[in-house]
């Protein structure tokens, strides 16, 4: 039991990102030291519908408590050690229900939030802090609703949660792409081709303008902008012509889409959210630079190099900011919780530290984030390349809080 009564509950859900195990630390450790009991849930909502009511804390396989001991070195590394889940509690298949639970319910899909909120209770967590995505903090918001005292942390490398200009992650994704093009560069100049590099970037496509901004490449393709791939070859000769080692390089984000096509996707399987895993649209516009090249290189193709950075960039060691910013936002969610508030998910905002209503974490009509580049501010639709004017008085990294 804690000093002063109080149990904290803290989960990870979505994609693994650098920046988590440094948040669980900071919660944990500050926690411990307010007095607080902090148990760690493992496999993000997966591990909330799971727990069984039968059994105590000391017996749950989804349960651990955390300790100074536990997590003191966790936070140099990368992922997350309370691992992660993409399970959607309002809509659990037949054969995903626990063990315990099977029996109980009989339709194809199922709502588990009764069971999320009785397994809470059963827990005595008192606040429970997700880190996680809009999927993840979209489900913390229907337990706001159901009565539990959440505190949310922003967690996606896309850096597309609404309500915050800054996502735990997002600059060791930038980072990464960066360092990985610049290696690259090497083999693309060795052989005179394009260099076609695919970065993740479902709907927003921060991932690719930033580091196209940082200097990584020549021009980025994002989900936002359909593009025209005869005038993207015709920019990336021009490109490639003006360099002395006669290569260029373009950013295509996973959700981009061109001459009137629909988003690729690596394979038809859904996840609990319904999102198909993306991949394949850098083969898909590599393939078309190469067959528009020679009528802008006097009829000779250019050949390419075709790479997906895939988790490359979002696995080792967090960097500075995914090192400062999640430490920061673990304790601001301390702060929040010794004033008794609940409700509410720790940002960025105005280019200070702050927090919103969680329930500014919504998503569009198609359950995608309504957080996305601002193309007439920050992205040229006719070069295909980041504006870098005018923008004296803007957010840090372009990445408004809505």
């Amino acid at each position: 039991m804690s000093k002063n009564g109080l149990t904290i509950g803290i989960l990870t859900g979505g994609g693994d990102v650098p920046g988590l195990n440094p948040a669980i630390r900071a919660v944990t450790l500050r926690a411990i030291r307010e007095g607080y009991q902090v148990i760690g849930i493992k496999n993000g909502w997966k591990g909330v519908i799971s727990i069984d009511r039968s059994k105590p804390l000391d017996q749950q396989a989804y349960c651990m408590p955390l300790t100074e001991l536990t997590v003191n070195r966790i936070g140099r590394t990368g992922g997350t050690f309370l691992h992660s889940s993409r399970t959607k509690a309002t809509r659990v298949a037949l054969n995903d229900l626990p063990e315990h639970l099977k029996g109980t319910y009989t339709d194809e899909y199922n709502d588990l939030t009764d069971e999320a909120v009785a397994n809470l209770n059963h827990l005595g967590i008192d606040y429970l802090i997700p880190i996680g995505g809009d999927d993840t903090l979209s489900y913390a918001v229907r337990l706001h609703k159901e009565g539990i005292k959440v505190i949310g942390i922003p967690k996606t490398m896309d850096g597309d949660v609404p309500g915050t200009e800054y996502c735990i992650g997002f600059s060791t994704c930038i980072t990464r792409t960066i360092e990985l093009t610049h290696e690259l560069r090497t083999c693309a100049g060795s052989h005179e081709r394009f260099l076609v590099l695919e970065v993740f970037g479902r709907n927003a496509g921060f991932s690719a303008l930033m580091p196209t901004i940082g200097g990584a490449a020549d021009r980025c393709v994002i989900p936002e902008f359909p593009i025209n791939t005869e005038h993207l070859t015709e920019l990336l000769v021009e490109d490639r012509r003006n360099n002395p080692s006669n290569y260029s390089v373009v950013l295509i984000s996973e959700g981009a889409t061109f001459n009137g096509m629909d988003t690729v996707y690596a394979d038809s399987e859904t996840d609990a959210f319904g999102h198909k895993k993306l991949g394949g649209i850098g083969e898909m516009i590599g393939k078309e630079l190469k067959r528009h090249s020679s009528k802008f290189n006097h009829g000779r193709q250019i050949n390419i190099i075709n790479q997906k950075l895939g988790y490359l960039v979002r696995s080792g060691q967090p960097d500075a900011l995914d090192s400062i910013i999640p430490t920061t936002y673990g304790n601001m969610a301390l702060d929040l919780i010794k004033k008794g508030e609940s409700g509410y998910m720790v940002c960025v905002k105005n280019g200070k530290f702050d927090y919103v209503s969680i329930e500014a974490v919504k998503k569009d009509e198609k359950g995608q984030s309504i957080k996305k580049v601002n193309i007439e501010k920050y992205y040229d639709t006719k070069r295909y390349r980041p504006i870098y004017q005018n923008i004296i008085g803007d957010p840090m990294m372009y990445l408004t809080a809505d």
